[in-house]
């Protein structure tokens, strides 16, 4: 028996044991029917729109991975500890199969049950693919880009669990390593605006009528000869473009950034994934500063915005960034749980349980 082998070994009992009881399938069916509601109220919502099987497929996968994000750290979070607490982890340790294919086999446990959710949507995703709008490029992108994320959870709840004595406060634990991924970057990206904000000034120029001579012009609406008094504008604008770097590790932002962008006939992003990207990508850019304006033009100025497309094209995507530092996660934690359950130990605290 090669090592692969031992590692599917322990991966099996594992699926074995997840599967065994009704509470599984009652899982799976609840998720099923909240994807079905959620794919009904979206597909009426966006009917009249141009690609509504685009915007219906990137609702579908947002949803897939905000409950896998959710349940994974369940089921995933005990996977070691659980053991060693019902003394049934030293039956397995006296076998052949070794620390590191345990661990790997409950982490692939972990992941193959998590992408069980993205098997039951996939009827849905083929019917928003049915629908018309998506693409297959970005189907086939975020469909593995999801399946990725879902495996960084089950790596980190497994490593976590493998390095955290007590199964309650690992599985905690773990939901505060996603939460800090999912909500706490966006924290630390609208704190950090605030903090990087800076003070513009603006000069602006109005009408002075009573020292302006002349008839009024009918086509401007100014007088001939027209005086205009200056006047400063003092406000602060956030410094996002400091800091649009803390949301490299948000995994929804990273789903959005790595799948391709189509657009509409309009220039608009046609689906949830661009117009997600084209907010952050936005956040790159600087401000521009001190753009005045002057009533003694006869036209005031036209500011030119860049397109969805522009804006794309001159920022730089994160998403590979952000997918390093997810796998680094994942695999620093699944060794540190190595390290930690390896037996014989060689270093314990008081009070510990190896097995």
């Amino acid at each position: 028996m090669n090592s692969m082998t031992r590692m599917w070994t322990v991966a099996s009992i594992e699926l074995r044991q997840r599967v065994r009881g009704a509470a599984w399938y009652v899982l799976l069916g609840v998720f099923v029917f909240i994807v079905l509601v959620v794919t009904l109220f979206t597909t009426i919502g966006t009917w009249n729109t141009e690609a509504p099987g685009a915007v219906l497929y990137s609702v579908i996968v947002y949803f897939v991975l905000l409950l896998g994000t959710l349940v994974t750290p369940a089921l995933s979070g005990n996977a070691v500890n659980g053991d060693r607490e019902n003394g049934t982890l030293a039956t397995t340790q006296v076998t052949l199969v070794s620390t590191t294919q345990l661990v790997l086999g409950k982490f692939v446990a972990a992941w193959i049950t998590a992408l069980a959710f993205l098997a039951a949507a996939l009827p849905f995703l083929v019917f928003a693919l049915v629908l018309g709008g998506a693409s297959v490029d970005t189907a086939i992108v975020s469909i593995l880009v999801l399946a990725a994320e879902l495996g960084v959870v089950a790596a980190v709840g497994v490593g976590v669990s493998g390095l955290i004595r007590r199964p309650l406060f690992s599985v905690v634990t773990t939901y505060l390593v996603v939460a800090l991924l999912s909500i706490g970057t966006l924290i630390a990206f609208g704190l950090g605006g605030m903090v990087a904000q800076r003070e513009v000034t603006v000069v602006n120029e109005s009408i002075d009528w009573d020292a302006s001579t002349g008839d009024i012009d009918p086509d401007t609406g100014l007088p001939e000869n027209p005086v205009c008094e200056p006047y400063e504008y003092t406000y602060t604008v956030p410094g996002f473009d400091a800091v649009w770097w803390t949301l490299a590790a948000n995994p929804y932002v990273l789903l959005a950034d790595a799948a391709p962008t189509h657009f509409d006939r309009y220039g608009n992003p046609d689906d949830l994934f661009g117009s997600i990207k084209y907010g952050v990508r936005q956040a790159q850019l600087p401000p521009e500063l001190g753009q005045g304006w002057s009533e003694c033009e006869p036209q005031y100025p036209v500011y030119d915005q860049d397109t969805a497309r522009e804006v794309l094209d001159k920022t730089v995507p994160s998403w590979a960034v952000g997918l390093g530092i997810h796998v680094l996660l994942g695999v620093g934690l699944l060794v540190g749980a190595i390290s930690r359950t390896r037996a014989p130990a060689r270093k314990l605290a008081a009070g510990s349980r190896i097995a």
